[in-house]
């Protein structure tokens, strides 16, 4: 009895169904597979790579963590000082986690040229700050020099020097208003490096420079500065880590979290995990809405075949898994196929970067690409199970054909 299941799987899979009724179904059927299965990974590794290039964008400009005081009330540039010597700087050893604590102080600015001004955010920092951020994202020139009696050079961002036509080296005037009087003080740092993050709300306000040229500004001691920066290790322990370091830290500072401080941002990137849910549903369906059409096209164009099986003692059971592993090779077929053409889409965009988006829009200049193989294959390995298991029904007709019955159909 196996000799005929044995014979019967070789005419199903076999190369005989090319040129039959099933032909066109069945290549229809794996079309659907491999377009739902390139769609969906576009989806998931787009989305996940929109939120992990503007996660690191922020973080980047901001911490994961900012440490300020009570007295600032959340405001972007720093009003009232700290005091650097905490329990917690340089190391944060009674939190986990906390890959790097950094000083900063924010002075709010305006650049003024011959024919035009921009308001900026002075950020100050000492020679300790990571810059490997600012390093990656930079067009043009150096980092700042912090091995000098005193460091004027400063980072600022391309779309700055586009708009007030500066250029590298160029020494440029800053005004800054001073708390304690009505007048400004005036500084002249030297552009020695070009950013551009493609991230607009923070390239066209921020720039970067050294901590101790604020702090004259302001008048303030040097052990004074604005904040600190805190950097962890797992952005997923992000909510926790920030609970933690508020516990650990005096009761007139405060701890806020990016997810706190831009949560509408982070609130807008909860939309995409919406959309691609919606998307996996959808083309997993679709996907076996054809499996099924093609199986049971299958099935009733070797009705005959079912019936001289059954004639011959095979059970129903046997019948239908040998249309199931047919059906499961369709879906690999489609599975592979989606996935070259896939991995190849997402390989030229992630390294040649041929799709650009608006980044006053999307907060980056290119359609970001994440490459998650984990949920890769779980997406590969649940559109396989969800499609037979939608294909289980359907070969439950096998059941219902009568041997005496099929052999005449014709």
């Amino acid at each position: 009895m196996n000799y005929e299941l044995f014979i019967a799987k070789r005419i199903i899979a076999g190369k005989e169904h090319k040129n039959s009724i099933s032909s066109p179904i069945i290549k229809i059927a794996i079309v659907a597979i491999s377009l739902g299965i390139i769609i969906m990974s576009i989806s998931v590794s787009v989305s996940l790579g929109f939120k992990n290039k503007i996660r690191e964008k922020i973080a980047g400009f901001k911490g994961h963590v900012q440490i300020t005081n009570y007295d600032n009330n959340n405001s972007d540039v720093s009003t009232v000082p700290i005091n650097l010597n905490q329990d917690f700087y340089p190391n944060f050893t009674t939190v986990s986690g906390i890959k790097k604590v950094q000083p900063y102080i924010n002075k709010a600015g305006l650049i003024r040229t011959k024919n035009n001004f921009q308001g900026i955010v002075f950020k100050g920092v000492n020679k300790d700050y990571d810059f490997s951020f600012f390093e990656e994202f930079l067009v043009e020139g150096r980092l700042p020099n912090y091995d000098q009696p005193r460091n004027r050079e400063i980072l600022i961002s391309k779309s700055v020097v586009d708009q007030l036509e500066l250029k590298l080296n160029d020494t440029i005037n800053v005004g800054f208003q001073v708390e304690s009087s009505t007048g400004f003080k005036s500084r002249k740092p030297v552009v020695v490096g070009v950013f551009k993050t493609g991230f607009a709300e923070f390239d066209n306000s921020i720039i970067v420079g050294d901590l101790k040229e604020v702090q004259r500004i302001n008048r303030w001691k040097d052990d004074e500065v604005g904040g600190f920066e805190i950097l962890i290790d797992n952005f997923d322990e992000l909510k926790e880590k920030g609970d933690e370091i508020n516990m650990n830290i005096s009761p007139t500072l405060q701890a806020n979290t990016l997810l706190q401080t831009f949560w509408q941002l982070f609130d807008w990137l909860k939309l995409f995990d919406n959309n691609v849910w919606f998307i996996l549903g959808i083309m997993i369906l679709v996907a076996g809405i054809n499996m099924i059409t093609a199986l049971l096209v299958l099935i009733l164009e070797r009705v005959q075949m079912i019936g001289i099986l059954k004639s011959l003692g095979s059970k129903n059971t046997d019948i239908r898994r040998i249309f199931l592993y047919n059906a499961s090779y369709l879906i690999l077929k489609g599975l592979l196929w989606g996935n070259l053409i896939a991995f190849a889409i997402l390989f030229i965009q992630k390294y040649f970067k041929i799709i650009s988006l608006n980044p006053q829009t999307y907060n980056v200049s290119t359609v970001p690409v994440e490459f998650n193989f984990f949920y890769l294959f779980l997406l590969n390995v649940g559109t396989l199970f969800l499609c037979l298991v939608m294909l289980l029904i359907p070969s439950m007709i096998i059941s219902k054909i009568q041997p005496s019955r099929a052999i005449k159909f014709d």
